[in-house]
């Protein structure tokens, strides 16, 4: 069967976050510059081949001051590490339209093998007759594995914040002529 190599829409994807906070609320972000692609033995994605990496500098939470402590070296250092990397060792049926997408995350220096669910969403050609596959891939990475352990107490002595994020990606794939 011919490879086939699908590569992330940016127009048509987001990256996003949540965190709790002060162990009561949650704050979403997201980042906005990211890439990828996907190769397939045809058109068939069990035991696919996946590699993602996001711009650390584009981190965005909606408050200025935030996002500039999420670059500093308490958190992703975007300095020395301005990518977060994502190759896959794995891609398989779980069941249905589910998938589990193992591989390696290499954050702020750290490679640790991780988790995703993969919901399939569907396939479509779109006006210009391109085909599109979507996927909701969702997990949870503990920060601190990664070396982010920056954190402070509340009165109560609970974490202000979370060491757990919750990782929300939407992902169309164009396949390549």
């Amino acid at each position: 069967m011919a490879q086939t190599t699908w590569v992330v829409d940016k127009l048509h994807s987001e990256v996003q976050f949540k965190v709790k906070h002060l162990v009561i609320s949650t704050v979403t972000g997201s980042f906005t510059s990211f890439s990828g692609q996907t190769l397939t033995d045809g058109d068939q994605f069990e035991g696919a081949q996946v590699e993602f990496s996001i711009d650390v500098n584009s981190v965005f939470t909606g408050q200025t001051d935030r996002d500039e402590h999420l670059k500093a070296s308490d958190f992703f250092e975007a300095a020395t590490y301005p990518q977060i990397t994502f190759v896959s060792t794995s891609f398989t049926k779980v069941k249905g339209d589910v998938y589990k997408l193992t591989g390696n995350l290499t954050m702020k220096g750290v490679t640790k093998e991780v988790e995703f669910e993969a919901e399939y969403g569907g396939t479509e050609k779109d006006q210009y007759g391109n085909t599109k596959v979507g996927f909701e891939v969702t997990g949870t990475v503990n920060r601190k594995e990664f070396g982010m352990a920056f954190n402070s107490l509340t009165e109560t002595g609970g974490l202000a914040l979370g060491e757990n994020i919750k990782v929300i990606a939407n992902v169309q794939l164009a396949k390549q002529a």
